[in-house]
C-alpha cells in the first residue's frame, strides 16, 4: 500500500477531532454567556434601603387641655350618684347598715320603720347584702334586699324607692332566681351530717340523703370508709345564694355495696327517686320510724324490764329522747288513737292488705292524727315518751302482719311499681347525664382515698 493510500483516512479523522473541539468551545462559550447574564441579573436586582438613612420629621402640635379648676366645677354642677353593697351583721340596726350603705336621710330611716311593706328590710338575716342608691347628698333613691321566709317558700325582692317629687313607696315582688346544679362528694369518717359539714353540703340537701336511701341504708351503722356522690339544686340572686333545691341524684356506698338515685318527674305530674334501670327505690315500709336512732331491745323472748318475767317482746325498741318525731312507715288509715294500758299513748295504723303499724310509749300525738285520717309515709304523726309501762324515754315499734307480729327488721319489704314502659326512654336520657355526673366526681373521690391511704 503506498503512503499517499491513508491520507483520506487521516483527513476523515481530522475532520472528526475539528468537529469536536468546535462543539466544546460553542458549549463553553455558551456556559459562559448564561453565567455572565445570571451574575448580571443579580447584578441589577434593586436594594432595600438602609432604615438609618430614612428620612425623619418631628412634628409637634400643642394641645389645648381643660384646665383643673374647670373640671372640678364641672363635677359639681352634675349630680352624683352612688351605689353600694353591704351584709347585714348580727345584731345589726337599721341606723348601723344605713350608715355603712352611705345613707343620710332621716325621711327614709322613718319610712323603713313604719311603712308595713318596707319594715321587711328589718327582716333581712344575716350574711344577705342589701344595696342601695344615694345622690351626692346622702338622701337614698332605691334600696333592694331578698327575702326568704324558707326553703319551702318563694323568694321575694323588696324595693324601696323614691320618685321625682320625693315621695317614697315600697313594693315586693317574687324573684326571679337563678338555678344551678351543685355536684358534692363526701366520705364518712363518724357521722353522715359530719361528712356534710366537711363537704360543704347544706342540711337540707343531707336530710334528703336520707329520705333517697332510708329503704336501702341504715344510717345508724355507716362505717368509716363509706363515701357519697350528690348532684342538687341550688338557687341564687344577684350572685347572692339563696337556697338549695331537690337532691337531683345520689349515689351512696355503705358496707362496699353501692345504691344509686335519680329523680324522675314522670308523664302524669308525679315524681319520685328510682334506681338507674327504672325501678322505684320507694320501699311499702321505712325500715325505721325515727330517723336517727339505736335498738334498744330487739324482737326476741327477754326479762321483761317491770314484771321481771321472762316473756316475747312483739317489737323492736328504738332509744331516743323525749320529743323526737315519729313517722309513719307506709301509707294508710289511722286505726286507733289514744292511751291503751301498758303501751301508753298508742297510734295504730292499717296499711293495704293485711299489713298494720304500731307506735307506743307516745309523749304526745302529732296535730291533726285522729281515727279515721289519713297518713302518707314519712309522716309526723307523734313524739317519742315514756309513757304506760316504760323505764325510759324509747318508742316501742310493732309490724304487723294479719294481726300477728313480726320481726320489722328482719321481714322482706315489698317495692313500689316500677317506671312505665312510654317513660323509659327520657329517664334514660336523664339517668345518663346523671351518671356522666358521677363519674366527674370519682378522681375526686380516688384522690381523697389516696389522702387518707397515706395517713
Amino acid at each position: 500500500m503506498r503512503p499517499t493510500d491513508k491520507l483520506p483516512h487521516l483527513a476523515s479523522g481530522s475532520r472528526l477531532l475539528l468537529g469536536t473541539t468546535r462543539t466544546s468551545r460553542i458549549v463553553s462559550f455558551s456556559a459562559l454567556f448564561f453565567a455572565v447574564c445570571a451574575f448580571g441579573a443579580v447584578g441589577v436586582a434593586p436594594m432595600a434601603p438602609d432604615a438609618a438613612d430614612l428620612p425623619v420629621k418631628k412634628i409637634t402640635q400643642e394641645l389645648n387641655l381643660p384646665k383643673l379648676d374647670e373640671q372640678i366645677a364641672a363635677l359639681e354642677a352634675s349630680e352624683q350618684h352612688f351605689v353600694r353593697e353591704e351584709k347585714v351583721l348580727r345584731g345589726d340596726t337599721l341606723g348601723a347598715l344605713m350608715l355603712r350603705l352611705g345613707i343620710d336621710d332621716n325621711d327614709a330611716n322613718h319610712f323603713i320603720k313604719t311603712d308595713a311593706t318596707a319594715k321587711g328590710v328589718l327582716q333581712v338575716k344575716a350574711g344577705k347584702s342589701v344595696r342601695a342608691q344615694t345622690n351626692d347628698e346622702g338622701e337614698l333613691e332605691w334600696l333592694q334586699a331578698s327575702l326568704q321566709d324558707g326553703t319551702d317558700k318563694p323568694s321575694r325582692t323588696l324595693t324601696v324607692s323614691r320618685d321625682a317629687s320625693g315621695k317614697l313607696s315600697a313594693t315586693e315582688v317574687f324573684s326571679k332566681l337563678e338555678r344551678r346544679v351543685e355536684m358534692r362528694a363526701g366520705n364518712i369518717r363518724s357521722s353522715l351530717f359530719a361528712a356534710t359539714d366537711e363537704a360543704q353540703i347544706p342540711d337540707s340537701v343531707a336530710n334528703q340523703i336520707v329520705s333517697m336511701f332510708e329503704t336501702n341504708v341504715d344510717f345508724r351503722y355507716l362505717q368509716r370508709g363509706d363515701h357519697f356522690n350528690v348532684v342538687y339544686e341550688s338557687f341564687w340572686q344577684n350572685g347572692e345564694f339563696v337556697k338549695t333545691g331537690r337532691v337531683l341524684a345520689g349515689e351512696f356506698s355503705n358496707v362496699g355495696k353501692l345504691f344509686q338515685s335519680v329523680w324522675f318527674d314522670e308523664a302524669g305530674g308525679n315524681g319520685g327517686y328510682y334506681s338507674f334501670d327504672g325501678k322505684s327505690l320507694k320501699k311499702a315500709f321505712l325500715k325505721s320510724p325515727l330517723e336517727f336512732t339505736r335498738v334498744s331491745s330487739g324482737f326476741s323472748m327477754r326479762v321483761h324490764p317491770i314484771s321481771g318475767q321472762w316473756k316475747r317482746h312483739t317489737g323492736v325498741d328504738f332509744a331516743a329522747v323525749t320529743g323526737t318525731p315519729i313517722r309513719a312507715t307506709s301509707d294508710g288509715v289511722i286505726e286507733s288513737v289514744g292511751p291503751s294500758g301498758g303501751y301508753g299513748n298508742l297510734v295504730v295504723v292499717k296499711h293495704w292488705s293485711n299489713y298494720s303499724t304500731a307506735y307506743a310509749h307516745m309523749s304526745r300525738f302529732a296535730s291533726g292524727i285522729r281515727k279515721g285520717s289519713k297518713v302518707s309515709q314519712g309522716e309526723v304523726i307523734g313524739y317519742v315518751g315514756s309513757t304506760g309501762w316504760s323505764t325510759g324515754p324509747h318508742l316501742h315499734y310493732e309490724f304487723r302482719v294479719g294481726n300477728e307480729p313480726r320481726d320489722p327488721l328482719s321481714v322482706s319489704i315489698p317495692s313500689a311499681a316500677p317506671l312505665a314502659s312510654n317513660d323509659m326512654p327520657r329517664f334514660r336520657e336523664v339517668a345518663s347525664d346523671m351518671t356522666h355526673r358521677f363519674a366527674l366526681l370519682r378522681p375526686e373521690r380516688q384522690s381523697e382515698a389516696i389522702k387518707l391511704a397515706s395517713k
